[in-house]
């Protein structure tokens, strides 16, 4: 394993990543970092799919970084995952261990591998004391005059526009800072999972996840303090439960709406990850179906061969 400072696993949402994940770490003794936007969030358990059983492997419990860092409603950052991931990353190094990242966030995974130069924005209160009362479609002209917009996740929400117009304004009159990020040395796994199979999954687990408490958590968080903007704000299950909770939406059209919204959601994760391979990552492709042990089989495999020989690969 000399060649490898890392090893990283990816995939869309219900492609199984996490148990596969821990299984490896068990087998290569090791541990993971998270790279999920939303499980690094204390109390949000059932809606990010925080299985905390998949993390236990012949009854050892397999080290997770990166989880329940942060409290429900901080607005935490690529900046700060950089800075949190390098803090674990050369932990677990320094115990002689080549760790696992494992997720499904693109920003996350690519802020590590390509080791961006990332500036730690503040909060400008006297900015966001102008845009105060703007609507969505004023904020959205304001930051088309700062940059072209080429997707529309700055701008769903108010208070995501005010902040990328807050990052502009701050990027037009400071100089970006010199942040040392270490190059890292990654084999990259990625879980490919048939889209019949996928949709299948990810349809059960919505029912599986609503069953098991899932509207209770957000109902608690809810009456914990946590501002309803604040968990619309993390998308997907959080939004739609919200909505349904505070009266605005009916169940059925919740359910309809979070299936559609999770079933997007993982097609805009394969997208991200076929732009990798665009942008020079090399992602050597596993069958998501087959045991554990074989895909095991074929890391280990991996490991030991040069970087760019590569197997199963898929576009």
């Amino acid at each position: 394993m000399p060649d490898y400072e890392l090893i990283t696993i990816l995939g869309p949402t219900a492609s199984g990543k996490t148990p596969f994940a821990a299984a490896l770490a068990d087998e290569l003794d090791t541990e993971i970092i998270s790279a999920d936007s939303r499980q690094l969030y204390r109390g949000m358990d059932l809606g990010t799919g925080k299985d905390r059983e998949d993390y236990t492997v012949n009854g050892k419990q397999i080290p997770c970084h990166l989880i329940d860092i942060a409290d429900p409603g901080y607005k935490y950052n690529v900046f700060e995952y950089q800075r949190d991931f390098l803090t674990a990353y050369k932990d677990i190094r320094s115990r002689g261990k080549l760790p696992i990242l494992c997720g499904g966030t693109g920003m996350y995974l690519e802020s590590v591998l390509k080791g961006y130069r990332l500036m730690s924005v503040p909060e400008n209160r006297e900015l966001r004391q102008q845009l105060a009362g703007k609507t969505l479609d004023e904020l959205t002209g304001i930051l088309s005059a700062c940059k072209t917009l080429h997707n529309t996740t700055d701008v769903d929400t108010a208070k995501r526009a005010v902040r990328a117009i807050e990052i502009e304004e701050y990027h037009a009159t400071h100089e970006a800072e010199e942040r040392t990020f270490p190059p890292l040395k990654s084999l990259i796994i990625g879980l490919d999972i048939s889209r019949e199979l996928r949709r299948e999954k990810i349809s059960r687990r919505l029912k599986q996840r609503l069953d098991g408490g899932m509207i209770e958590e957000v109902k608690g968080l809810l009456d914990g303090g946590t501002p309803a903007a604040d968990l619309i704000y993390y998308g997907l299950e959080y939004k739609f439960l919200t909505l349904y909770v505070t009266g605005r939406i009916g169940y059925d059209e919740m359910y309809n709406r979070l299936e559609i919204a999770i079933h997007q959601f993982a097609k805009r994760q394969m997208t991200w990850f076929r732009g990798m391979e665009r942008r020079g990552f090399e992602i050597h492709w596993i069958d998501a179906g087959i045991p554990p042990e074989e895909k095991i089989r074929e890391v280990k495999a991996l490991l030991g061969r040069h970087p760019h020989q590569s197997i199963n690969n898929v576009s």
